[in-house]
């Protein structure tokens, strides 16, 4: 769902900070009409398969503990409606990493012992570390997003349903070329999965649009950002791009602000949030451009079929963060990958099922499709998505719509 990001490329190890975190929303969907939404019972029966969840959890830059409830909601709904795995109810096998890289490798490894066919990921700040055991034990993994560069150049077994180029390279750049300028500044929360995409791939692409790419990282938890921003409004920044979640981004629009910048800005997803519309002046949110990955605060099928996985089978689930998108986002999207798998339930069949499955639209993301076959970005072939949602705030810092940008269909 959304701009993880978010949002994310939602920068997994941001997560979300709104404030309402134990609100169960049922706009749109209503618990009155969910069975329409969630369509006709088929239950799974016989023997479980084991799926992994993994996520940060309630880690030091993160607060994500949700996801697991989002994972039992829609695990409950694949089971109820959708027959599980080839008939067999799903069991979730879950570990948290709190964004540890040795807890990502410690949960990463207990998926190899319990046997499991398969792992999702929501939104984690340690992706290198979850994929490495998985890919050397040839278990299919599947991100909702990732910038990590191990997984995004398997080819095997890795699968990632965020593009990873939209909200960090083709926004700030089609921004850019609308302001009439030539750089691009971003403003990237310092943990590695963040800043080694900026180190690596990232000034490369800039260049090819014909943009000069600076980058200012700025470590997580820094609650004033003013000092680095005055150095930013005192230069030519061009478009500023912020990539964190709600808590970096008050800090960082704060501080621009208060330096007086009034250039043209974009942020991914998980930027803007109920706590982030309460800390940041309208003012100053009003006209940004937000890339998404899911439509977060619109009604549309795509949040009506949260909403209604989320009031009859979920609890203490808010709707409206971004990561409650993501983690619905890559649980029903692995269900739909291997919807049309028969016989034995091996993580090779799974692999399989997965590569071969035609396009289809992506859970959660109204406008988005699709498609694991390695043919999106041939340099990263786990990469399973083109494109991503933009949204414009409003005077009241919201969404004022989604407009797909950058799909395109994923070849044979």
């Amino acid at each position: 769902m959304a701009a993880l990001s978010a949002s994310l490329f939602t920068v997994a190890a941001c997560g979300s900070g709104d404030d309402d975190s134990s609100t169960t929303a049922t706009s749109g969907a209503g618990t009155a009409n969910a069975s329409d939404v969630l369509g006709p019972s088929a239950p799974a029966k016989g023997d479980p398969v084991r799926i992994g969840i993994i996520s940060d959890g309630k880690g030091p830059v993160s607060d994500l503990a949700y996801e697991s409830r989002v994972a039992d909601a829609t695990i409950a709904y694949l089971n109820e409606h959708h027959s599980g795995i080839a008939g067999r109810p799903i069991s979730l096998v879950k570990c948290e990493t709190l964004a540890d890289p040795g807890k990502g490798t410690d949960c990463a490894n207990r998926m190899v012992e319990e046997d499991v066919v398969a792992v999702v990921v929501g939104s984690s700040s340690v992706g290198e570390s979850i994929w490495e055991p998985l890919h050397q034990a040839k278990i299919p993994l599947m991100f909702a997003n990732t910038t990590a560069t191990g997984p995004l150049k398997d080819s095997d077994t890795t699968f990632n349903l965020t593009d990873p180029y939209f909200g960090q390279i083709n926004l700030p750049a089609d921004k850019a070329k609308e302001a009439g300028v030539r750089k691009v500044t971003a403003v990237v929360i310092d943990v590695p999965t963040a800043t080694a995409f900026y180190k690596s791939i990232a000034p490369r692409m800039f260049r090819e649009k014909g943009l000069t790419l600076d980058v200012v990282a700025v470590p997580a938890g820094t609650a004033d950002m003013t000092a680095q921003m005055q150095d930013i409004a005192s230069g030519e920044p061009g478009v500023v791009s912020i990539i964190g979640g709600d808590s970096f981004c008050i800090s960082a629009l704060n501080g621009l602000r208060a330096v007086g910048y009034d250039g043209p800005t974009v942020a991914i997803g998980l930027c803007i949030t109920d706590a982030t519309r309460k800390a940041v002046p309208a003012s100053t949110l009003r006209g940004m451009s937000v890339s998404a990955t899911a439509p977060v605060g619109t009604d549309n099928s795509s949040t009506g079929l949260l909403q209604a996985v989320v009031s009859t089978y979920g609890h203490d689930i808010d709707v409206r963060r971004a990561g409650t998108m993501s983690m619905f986002t890559v649980v029903a999207a692995f269900g739909a990958a291997v919807e049309k798998l028969t016989g034995d339930v091996t993580a090779a069949s799974v692999t399989a099922a997965i590569k071969a499955m035609p396009a289809q639209e992506l859970p959660g993301a109204e406008g988005l499709s699709f498609r694991c076959n390695g043919k999106a970005y041939p340099e990263q072939p786990a990469v399973c998505v083109r494109g991503g949602l933009v949204a414009t705030l409003d005077d009241k810092g919201q969404p004022a719509g989604y407009t797909p940008v950058g799909v395109s269909a994923i070849e044979d």
